[in-house]
């Protein structure tokens, strides 16, 4: 099984839950994206399946995604959280041809993110697996928080964010701004945990 983001166009989303009835699909969620994402498609599915969600689309009968990877983790952390929650899903492209050493530095910065920012519940840092999507993205860093200001306010509005983890997004920072300027920054409401243990 792999767990997989799909960007989905605008529209009904509560289809692609019902996913989980089909042979071979462990979890489906999808929401659509709320206001201040930004680079995404309208809706975010999140899929834990054994073919891309391009097949389990095919097999709802339902429009595919326009954009899907396949997540290898790196690390995550699944943290009990009663009732709905905001799940947010940034998906980023570090430059072609950046050291090894300096992507290992930007990945130990996120996943440092959790012991500064206290809204942070549930979290995940993944690479794209690119041989099973290949893809401009790279990473995809994921949270869940309890309510929307836990992302629009202390995570964002942080002193790490801002000192620690947004200089790899500046590319006018030397010996950092590693990320690519196109991002896909997409939040949406779920009713259960989207980022549980595997």
């Amino acid at each position: 099984m792999t767990r997989w983001v799909a960007l989905l166009p605008a529209g009904e989303s509560a289809v692609y839950d019902a996913a989980v009835e089909i042979p071979g699909v462990s979890a489906s969620s999808a929401g659509p994206d709320l206001p201040g994402s930004f680079g995404g498609t309208g809706v975010t599915w999140d899929v834990t399946a054994d073919r891309s969600p391009v097949g389990v689309a095919a097999g709802l009968g339902v429009p595919q995604p326009l954009d899907s990877v396949a997540l290898a983790p790196v690390r995550s952390r699944a943290v009990p959280l009663s009732g709905a929650r905001v799940k947010r899903t940034l998906l980023l492209a570090v430059r072609p041809g950046t050291p090894d050493g300096l992507v290992a530095r930007l990945e130990a910065d996120l996943l440092a993110m959790p012991d500064h920012v206290s809204t942070i519940r549930s979290w995940a840092l993944s690479r794209v697996d690119q041989a099973l999507t290949p893809s401009r993205w790279t990473h995809v860093w994921e949270q869940e928080y309890p309510d929307v200001e836990g992302l629009t306010g202390e995570y964002l509005s942080h002193p790490y964010h801002w000192t620690c983890v947004d200089r790899w997004f500046d590319g006018e920072v030397p010996g950092a701004g590693i990320v690519e300027p196109r991002l896909a920054h997409v939040f949406r409401r779920s009713e259960d945990a989207v980022l549980v243990p595997r």
